[in-house]
């Protein structure tokens, strides 16, 4: 096919998903807006407007009773439940436990009466004016409609709700009833609720263990420990009421049950008047406050809370977000679904991740939803790091790398289970304390091609910062368990006289347990080839530190030659009827009908089809071949890029979230600036337009950090060559200009991209800054902008 045949390929694809999509997300600068009341959508729209602050996070679940079908969901990073493994059969070294992300204690609840009736989205004779709000920019989520009861009587709700990112124990509701056409009576009653499931529990099994429900005039805690892990936490609430702006003082009515605490007020209410409610609440934990003191730390964080007070804290909370955005915003011009999309992209991933806690790391649904368990995927080192790198301090990466030094021990205890020894390493595919807990053998045991994605960060990590002091510190101990790994899972072939892997499945999950996955090859020798470049390195520079890593892993010069041996005769599948390598042994073998001759009735096919005939069919869930040019783009020519991606592209249904962004980077390289685009929408509106109808799950966080990579690796061709930052810009025709920050070694550099050229603005610092444009030595002086 010509590239105009592979363009147009691409369209169709892409017009595919347009049609399955869902398209009822306003279009808007800096929010996600939805208008009017629909039912089906209430689950959809609480994943897209869930809110988090790195700490917590939680659902956009009404506040007030719905009986309609929702999915409640409240969590706190790190707590976790060991739900034991579901399966008909059992094989050695299968994970005992699939870890759970809780859904802890509901704190946001207030049950609603006026006139005695039930305040129910679901019952309601009418809905009007209903709209829903995720404030991008302040970081908030605003509700607000008007409401008719079962009775006739009419009301308009308003509702503000925070978590605030000053004090990340804390969250905040401000909660507003205006009766339309009478005087109303109306009760209020802000709860606290440890009487919650999870939707995923594998045998319905019980989380959370109450201990005590305290009420203390307008205060509530409940103490709460998880089954097993014996995480103690203190979920908590004040509240405070107001009638025309003015403090109401009323003592509420306790209403307390064995897993609940209420607090009751009634008010009469003028037409016209406002009833407002202050609700603060939260959790305390016992990873970073005593057990015994939990009650005592929650009236602290209440204290600082309720000492600002809902609208000073709410201030705070624009403060904090707008520091964030000075550095991490990305701006389109001329596109305001791009526009949305991105900044949408960027905001999940600073609730969810702030760098704050190395003990926590970035789970694939965040703070949105419990679908995939753990909170640590290979997603994190292979996607979110550079992100991560380039619009925080060097710090924040360096502590994600830290996590994974931190689970060295049961890295290579998942090893010692499969039968590997003398300290290989096999990191997680997913975990939430270093322990494999994933529950598809096809995955836990074949997709060993994560080890590779946490070298390779340790090796990106050092290439942008500069900050080699993590290798002799931390990383050549994981370089060596990985390597270990490797060298021992390799098969010698005597038929090829190469060394093979068998029995893997690479980050294409629509193909399991074959041989020789050229991903997983190539990292295997790449790991093992790094592996022993940084032991020399760190022996000639760092020679306190060799000792001490030699001696703990008695590493010998008899080890590494085998190393040396299997990387050197790493086997990799090649057509030379094709001239590409192939994606695995037996892929031509496959009938090889491109996507185009897929209906739309059978997409997405993870969802249509048999597992059987996925698995023999030629559709690839997300790139293995290009991930690897990807990763080692410096490997291979241009020409050799445009060969693969013109063979693969057309069999990829791009139903994993982190297939787009890597294709939207290679098309962008290409000059497939139409295609480039196409796959960047596909990556950056995947949720909010729902393309593989599941956002009611929750949200795909970590590959929204491949959004970022979009463009700023993509359109702006953002590269580290030579130890220096390198653009190769280009601007999609949809945008009249675009910008985004890059913090490199402790400067900043502004990146401007229009149709007429690029600017460059160094922002701050007092030494020049020498970057390459299109190949091209400029230097950038500090303050100062150079247009090329």
């Amino acid at each position: 096919m010509s590239q105009n045949d592979y363009l147009a390929l691409a369209e169709l694809n892409y017009k595919v998903f347009r049609g399955m999509n869902q398209d009822y997300i306003q279009p808007d600068n800096w929010s996600i807006i939805e208008e009017g009341f629909d039912k089906k959508r209430v689950k959809s729209s609480e994943s897209l407007f869930s809110i988090g602050n790195g700490a917590m996070g939680q659902r956009a679940n009404f506040e007030e009773h719905y009986s309609g079908e929702t999915f409640q969901g409240s969590y706190i990073g790190g707590v976790y439940y060991p739900d034991k493994t579901r399966v008909g059969w059992w094989k050695n070294g299968y994970p005992e436990y699939f870890a759970k992300v809780l859904n802890a204690p509901n704190w946001i609840g207030i049950n609603i009466r006026i006139n005695g009736d039930v305040l129910d989205l679901n019952t309601c004779q009418k809905i009007s004016n209903y709209k829903r709000e995720l404030n991008m920019k302040e970081g908030s989520y605003q509700r607000s409609f008007q409401a008719t009861t079962l009775s006739g009587t009419e009301i308009a709700v308003q509702v503000t709700r925070f978590l605030s990112l000053d004090i990340d124990e804390i969250g905040a509701i401000k909660y507003q009833i205006s009766p339309l056409c009478s005087d109303l009576e109306i009760q209020i009653e802000p709860y606290l609720d440890s009487g919650i499931t999870n939707e995923d529990s594998n045998w319905d099994a019980k989380f959370w263990n109450t201990t005590d429900v305290v009420s203390e005039e307008n205060q509530a805690f409940i103490q709460a420990s998880t089954m097993k892990t014996n995480f103690a936490t203190c979920t908590f609430m004040q509240s405070q009421l107001y009638l025309q702006g003015k403090l109401v003082k009323q003592n509420p009515r306790e209403n307390k049950k064995e897993l609940s605490i209420a607090h009751v007020y009634i008010q009469k209410v003028k037409k016209g008047d406002t009833l407002e409610l202050h609700k603060f609440g939260g959790y305390v934990i016992d990873t970073n406050h005593k057990k015994e003191d939990l009650i005592t730390a929650a009236k602290e964080a209440l204290k600082k809370a309720t000492d600002f007070g809902f609208d000073a804290l709410l201030e705070k909370q624009k403060e904090a977000w707008n520091e964030i955005w000075k550095m991490s915003d990305i701006t389109i011009e001329g596109d305001v679904k791009a526009q949305q999309a991105i900044r949408f992209n960027i905001f999940q991933l600073n609730q969810t991740y702030s760098g704050k806690d190395s003990r926590l790391n970035i789970g694939p649904k965040g703070f949105t939803g419990e679908k995939y368990g753990g909170s640590t995927y290979w997603d994190t080192e292979a996607y979110c790091i550079p992100f991560y790198m380039a619009t925080k301090d060097q710090n924040v990466a360096r502590n994600l790398l830290e996590y994974r030094y931190n689970h060295l021990e049961k890295a290579i205890e998942n090893a010692e289970k499969l039968g590997f020894s003398n300290g290989a390493a096999l990191y997680p595919m997913v975990t939430m304390n270093g322990e494999e807990c994933h529950n598809e053998w096809e995955i836990t045991f074949e997709e060993i091609h994560r080890n590779g994605a946490i070298a390779f960060a340790i090796y990106n990590y050092y290439r942008f910062t500069g900050d080699y002091s993590y290798i002799p510190e931390m990383g050549l101990e994981v370089l060596i368990g990985i390597a270990r790994f490797w060298q021992q899972r390799a098969t010698f072939s005597k038929p090829k006289d190469k060394y093979v892997i068998l029995g893997v499945t690479g980050p294409n999950e629509y193909e399991n347990n074959i041989n020789n996955n050229w991903y997983t090859n190539y990292l295997a020798k790449w790991c093992i080839n790094y592996a022993i470049e940084q032991l020399h390195k760190v022996k000639d520079g760092y020679p306190e530190d060799y000792n001490r890593i030699i001696g703990l892993s008695k590493l010998t010069d008899l080890e590494t030659s085998k190393w040396k041996d299997v990387a050197a005769q790493m086997y990799f599948p090649f057509s030379e009827e094709e001239d590409v390598f192939l994606q695995q042994d037996g892929f031509l073998d496959k009938e090889l009908i491109t996507v185009e001759n897929l209906s739309k009735s059978q997409r997405p096919i993870n969802q249509k089809w048999s597992w059987d005939r996925i698995l023999r069919s030629p559709y690839i869930k997300q790139a293995d071949v290009l991930q690897g040019f990807y990763l080692f783009e410096d490997h291979f020519t241009t020409e050799e890029l445009e060969k693969h991606f013109d063979f693969y592209e057309p069999f990829t249904v791009h139903e994993s979230s982190l297939s787009p962004c890597v294709h939207s980077i290679q098309a962008a390289k290409l000059g497939r600036m139409q295609q480039a685009y196409t796959f960047y929408l596909r990556t950056s509106r995947l949720d909010l337009d729902d393309y593989n109808k599941e956002v009611e799950e929750g949200l795909h966080i970590t590959s929204m950090a491949g959004t970022w990579m979009s463009i700023v690796e993509g359109f702006g061709g953002m590269r580290v060559i030579e130890d220096k930052l390198s653009f190769t810009p280009k601007i999609p025709e949809q945008w009249k200009a675009y910008s985004f920050k890059i913090n490199f070694r402790k400067r900043i550099l502004k990146v401007t991209v229009s149709s007429e050229g690029s600017k460059f603005e160094l922002e701050g610092g007092k030494e020049d800054m020498s970057i390459r444009v299109h190949g091209e030595r400029v230097v950038v002086k500090p303050n100062t902008s150079i247009k090329i």
